[in-house]
């Protein structure tokens, strides 16, 4: 096999595997199968690129490959090379750190909002005033 046709089947795996995952197809063709699949396995598995890409990568290793072994690594390599390119190309979703909020030096807190009452009667003070 010469190396071209690893390099054209990783590129034809990537393509199709992002058409069915990513797009929504002329005429919304795409669209419209995942609406007649549902949400059972088939429908599940157009949600995850990397699943997507084994499956649409085993005919595509089948039609180049020579032999059973050389179909069964191209079959791997196919679907790995198109994850890696998804990798590169998809842009990262940056997720915002979660929020966190130290104590001021010297207070404690026992992790409740409310904090003891004083009496006074202060404004902020719960508890009836002192006479």
């Amino acid at each position: 096999m010469k190396f071209y046709w690893l390099l054209l089947g990783i590129l034809a795996v990537w393509r199709i595997t992002h058409f069915f995952q990513a797009e929504d197809g002329p005429w919304d063709v795409v669209v419209r199968l995942r609406l007649a699949i549902g949400n059972g396995f088939w429908g599940k598995l157009m949600d995850c690129f990397y699943c997507l890409s084994i499956w649409i990568s085993a005919p595509a290793a089948w039609w180049i490959g020579e032999s059973w072994p050389e179909r069964i690594c191209l079959w791997l390599s196919f679907s790995a090379g198109a994850s890696i390119l998804q990798r590169a190309t998809k842009p990262e979703v940056k997720v915002p750190p979660a929020y966190f909020a130290e104590e001021p030096a010297g207070e404690k807190s026992d992790g409740v909002l409310r904090t003891e009452e004083k009496s006074g009667g202060q404004p902020g003070n719960a508890g009836p005033p002192d006479n």
